[in-house]
């Protein structure tokens, strides 16, 4: 089982969001540390993954070896890209 591990940025962007909002981007991170590979795509043109839940997202970064699950950004679609 991989486990979570949020960056500073990730927990702020998380903690902004609307409580409805919140806890199902907790319940589908919660799914995914079980088989993370099964639910985040791999972005293109750059390093990391994504995670769909509706018009969310999350970028991460998944460790084999550590069994971890580096949670990076969370954010609305329209602007999760921008650096």
């Amino acid at each position: 089982m991989y486990k979570l591990v949020f960056e500073k940025r990730a927990l702020h962007d998380l903690n902004k969001l609307e409580k409805e909002i919140k806890e199902r981007i907790w319940n589908k991170l919660q799914d995914c540390k079980e088989n993370p590979f099964r639910f985040f795509e791999k972005l293109v043109g750059t390093q990391g993954f994504k995670l769909r839940i509706g018009d969310w997202r999350v970028v991460a970064d998944i460790i084999r070896e550590k069994e971890a699950i580096i949670i990076l950004k969370v954010g609305h679609r329209k602007n999760i890209y921008e650096n």
